[in-house]
């Protein structure tokens, strides 16, 4: 569980370097193609996706609760059984006891939203309440609760604001470029600046996919850690293990589901059938069927 854990903390940390460092190379790129506005671009697609994102990290949890149709807070009176188990399992895990939320819906899945621990919030829909056993459910939320532990919902706002800055810096770039004739420096750079411009535009171009692939990379890596972490919780892989042989087996789609809020559920809420070869590179979610047999190597 410790090596899978520290794993994915590593790959994380490196897919955030990845991007960082892309941002800084796009640019860079720009200025080199248009030296008179130097890096002034990349500072100003750094403060308005940073605006943007304010919103998100401050009410994102209360937009995506409300995108769910999640019912509650919850009372301890009004589901005693999962108000307690997700109480015990703070107890455990040393956390505050998040927001409870109930989705009302037959298919199985579950987030956790909030952007630390004092804000978390956990929503349960109705069917993976009544279709898990005890050890199942208290898998499902150890996850959930492992997300608000590890502060995923501000990692990813973060990816959030780097993903922005790099659409912003694309759209510049192709709206500036075609909107004027050309400076000295596009007309007078020789090959090696005809070969710049090449490379350059393709990049940016290319950039916004780039950057949807590597939040993608990350949510992905997030969700194994995710399930580390909550194995090491409740010391039961096997929970969880089941769980998510129970969600794969119940591949409805909820009926609010959206692409916006899909890497906060447990499972892809669009349906369970696990993306493989190319198309896992455009998945939210690693194949349920690989988090299985990862989770059952830590028994």
């Amino acid at each position: 569980m410790y090596s899978q854990i520290d794993a994915n903390r590593r790959k994380t940390l490196l897919l955030i370097v990845i991007f960082v460092v892309f941002i800084i190379f796009i640019g860079w790129v720009i200025g080199r193609i248009y030296p008179e506005y130097g890096y002034s671009p990349l500072f100003f697609a750094a403060i308005i996706s940073g605006i943007m994102t304010l919103v998100s990290y401050f009410s994102g949890d209360k937009i995506a609760l409300s995108v769910a149709g999640a019912n509650g807070p919850i009372e301890k009176n009004d589901n005693p059984y999962v108000y307690r188990l997700v109480e015990n399992l703070c107890v455990t895990a040393g956390v505050p006891l998040p927001k409870i939320y109930i989705i009302p819906d037959r298919a199985m899945n579950a987030f956790a939203t909030g952007r630390d621990p004092n804000h978390g919030s956990i929503a349960l829909t109705q069917g993976i309440i009544d279709g898990l056993e005890n050890e199942e459910l208290e898998g499902v939320v150890s996850h959930e609760l492992s997300h608000i532990k590890n502060y995923d919902s501000r990692l990813m706002t973060i990816v959030v604001v780097l993903v922005g800055a790099i659409a912003i810096l694309s759209n510049y770039f192709l709206r500036f470029r075609w909107g004027r004739r050309g400076s000295a420096n596009d007309r007078g750079g020789g090959q090696i600046g005809a070969i710049l411009m090449i490379i350059g535009i393709v990049l940016i171009v290319l950039s916004p996919i780039i950057a949807e692939l590597i939040k993608l990379a990350i949510s992905r890596k997030r969700e194994f850690l995710a399930d580390a972490s909550g194995a090491l919780l409740t010391r039961y892989p096997e929970g969880l293990a089941r769980a998510l042989e129970k969600i794969s087996a119940n591949p409805s789609p909820l009926a609010r589901a959206n692409a916006a809020t899909a890497h906060l559920y447990i499972a892809s809420p669009f349906g369970t059938k696990a993306a493989h070869g190319f198309k896992n590179l455009f998945s939210t979610h690693p194949p349920i069927e690989e988090r299985i047999r990862e989770l059952r190597k830590m028994a």
